[in-house]
């Protein structure tokens, strides 16, 4: 069973998207994220939920991966949602005391909770249909003319594939050590929410330390392999660009240039 994580984890449902080129998912998800950052009318964020749902249905990914990925932000979502509505000023619908809350507040608040929560998915279906290794070569490929200017390319797309994916073995580690302290009697999920935020801090020691000794051996794996910078490296399946690709890529511009004329014209 998946993890209730988004980012960092691959599941794989032979879904044309996972067939896709790396290059491919990287551009087109990058177009539609820069277009989903300027929605602003109510059209085009409905316009943009129902493309993300299309997507989401072809990549045959279960959708309760996705509701259960997005859980770990309900505190991030839900402080965002808080923090529009008491200081967005305009038409105040009830007040309590120095507590006000605004019609516009309330509009502000909604759309950037679900401006997040379209990123995030968005962002969630790259790497749940991307291996990590061929994310890193498409990465690699996109920023090669980066080379001329003496870059480490390589070595950048192998650190944010390194990064990505360790988001789930952090979340590993948190479990385990929670699961050890449970098993000695202390568990932090019976606690009030401020004992419990408080509760945390002890854990970042050998949460840190965990996560230290795993990058340090991910290392010593790098060097026994004679990784070095990366340059000049080869690969067993090289990438090449097929007719769906641009097809793909031409309806998701067509798509980004919608959005984005929507929103210039306020409709």
């Amino acid at each position: 069973m998946a993890k209730p994580v988004l980012i960092g984890q691959y599941v794989e449902t032979h879904s044309i998207v996972h067939r896709l080129d790396p290059r491919t998912k990287l551009i087109s998800l990058l177009l539609l994220m820069l277009s989903f950052v300027w929605l602003h009318t109510g059209i085009s964020y409905l316009l943009a939920s129902v493309l993300v749902i299309i997507i989401v249905g072809i990549t045959r990914i279960p959708v309760v991966i996705f509701g259960r990925g997005l859980i770990p932000l309900l505190l991030i979502l839900g402080f965002t949602f808080v923090y529009n509505v008491l200081f967005t000023e305009g038409t105040v619908i009830g007040s309590w005391g120095w507590i006000q809350i605004t019609i516009e507040g309330l509009e502000n608040g909604i759309r950037f909770v679900w401006r997040i929560i379209l990123l995030v998915i968005l962002a969630a279906i790259l790497t749940l249909t991307t291996k990590p290794l061929t994310l890193a070569y498409g990465l690699e490929k996109l920023m090669s003319p980066l080379r001329k200017l003496n870059m480490p390319i390589e070595q950048f797309s192998l650190m944010i594939v390194i990064a990505i994916r360790f988001i789930p073995t952090i979340l590993e580690e948190l479990e385990r050590i929670l699961l050890a302290q449970k098993a000695r009697g202390y568990d932090i999920t019976t606690l009030r929410l401020p004992q419990r935020v408080l509760a945390y801090i002890p854990i970042l020691v050998p949460l840190l330390f965990t996560i230290v000794q795993r990058a340090e051996h991910l290392s010593d794996a790098i060097d026994a392999r004679a990784y070095g910078n990366g340059k000049g490296r080869t690969s067993y399946r090289q990438l090449q660009w097929q007719a769906i690709d641009y097809i793909v890529i031409s309806i998701s511009i067509i798509c980004a240039l919608g959005l984005l004329l929507l929103n210039i014209m306020n409709i």
